[in-house]
């Protein structure tokens, strides 16, 4: 009994969670990488390899280009290999499959042999191909089912979603709950609770609400955070980590062209509130503990799964929205560290030198990996994994 209760569990982890990933995951590498490849064919680059996932291949096929398009049996990424592309670390002209010197007409096919401009192009198409994917997954839902609308302009005190490590997620609040007193004063709608946390950091406060048909009480204290108020003045206030519920929602379908325009306000809002939240925590306004990574992806993937389609198609173009920065950022490995190096490029009038090269894929080998390491150590505090084997050891 206890070993068809276990297979249960598993298959329903990865019936719930893990495929829903796994399809958002191809998605989206797959548009990233599209975005390369047909730019990389536009200018006259051949492609040998499409790859979805990395490692031994599982299944694949060869096109009339000569292209191997193939599945790998890590899907946790993809890669487009160009012909020439990792000449740029050798500055020879030589076939990297021969050893030979290229032909004319290799080089004519060659990525290291195209223009500064269309090597850029190439390089800048994956990212930008996120962004255009999440414009138009927007504009389908705006189309088909509608731009949302609260049916209240004050919602009410019920919780949304409660942010990781902070006073709300230490102690336990869930999505739905509706805090109905904080202290003796009565609580209707949420920015009566944000008027009483907010002046009342560090400040333990007994909270009052209601979890489905039970009335439940809580002492939880707000963390605190530096603001600069209107004078310019720094301020200490108080912090839960928790949106409103937005409750009752009214949709509205939009034509094609108010749909296209409302995909585009809303990536736009999107990048720059992440590009908001990275910057605020460099500066310390935000906490480190609030960066997911893979485990953290594929847990909200199987939550959005279950809220429908809708909510599935939405979170897609957030997380192809996230997928297009990252790769921007100036780090050798990245999209964006070939694009610093092109600027370099620009500059000098050549390419940087083969060993300055190999150091920069080095140090961002080096910032990626530890990148996964802190992120993926974030994930398993977020889901108490480490207290799980604590509890099974103990």
């Amino acid at each position: 009994m206890d070993l068809s209760i276990t297979l249960y569990d598993n298959l329903s982890f990865l019936w719930e969670i893990g495929l829903p990933f796994l399809v958002a995951l191809t998605i989206l590498v797959f548009v990233h990488e599209f975005g390369h490849y047909i730019v990389a064919r536009w200018c006259g680059v051949r492609v040998e390899v499409f790859s979805i996932g990395f490692g031994k291949e599982l299944k694949g096929w060869t096109d009339k280009h000569g292209t191997r398009w193939k599945i790998a049996a890590i899907p946790l990424g993809g890669y487009v290999k160009m012909f020439g592309e990792i000449e740029l670390l050798d500055e020879t002209s030589k076939n990297e499959n021969t050893g030979r010197p290229m032909t004319p007409k290799e080089k004519e096919v060659s990525f290291m042999y195209k223009s500064l401009p269309q090597r850029t192009a190439i390089v800048l198409a994956g990212p930008l191909i996120n962004f255009i994917f999440a414009v138009f997954a927007f504009s389908f839902l705006f189309s088909i089912i509608g731009k949302p609308s609260p049916v209240s302009d004050a919602p009410l005190a019920i919780v949304g979603n409660v942010s990781a490590g902070t006073a709300a997620s230490d102690n336990d609040l869930q999505r739905g709950d509706q805090i109905v007193q904080i202290d003796n004063t009565k609580i209707s709608f949420f920015s009566d609770l944000q008027k009483i946390v907010r002046i009342n950091p560090n400040v333990p406060l007994t909270f009052k609400f209601v979890r489905g048909q039970l009335l439940l009480t809580k002492i939880i204290t707000p963390g605190s955070r530096e603001f600069t108020n209107a004078e310019g003045q720094s301020e200490m206030r108080g912090f839960l980590g928790i949106t409103a519920d937005p409750g009752e929602i009214t949709y509205t379908r939009q034509n094609l062209l108010n749909a296209i325009w409302l995909g585009i306000e809303r990536t736009y809002f999107l990048t720059t509130r992440i590009l908001s939240f990275i910057g605020e925590i460099f500066v310390g306004d935000q906490s480190t503990a609030e960066l997911g990574g893979i485990l953290r992806i594929a847990q909200i993937s199987g939550q959005v799964a279950e809220l429908g389609i809708a909510s599935y198609i939405s979170f897609l173009a957030v997380l192809s929205i996230n997928l297009g920065l990252i790769n921007l950022f100036p780090i050798p490995l990245l999209d964006g560290g070939h694009l610093m190096f092109y600027i370099f490029e620009a500059f000098r009038g050549k390419p940087l030198g083969a060993k300055a090269q190999e150091l920069g894929l080095r140090f961002g080998l080096l910032v990626v990996g530890a990148l996964f390491i802190f992120v993926t150590w974030n994930d398993l505090v977020h889901l108490r994994f480490f207290e799980f084997i604590t509890n099974l050891l103990g």
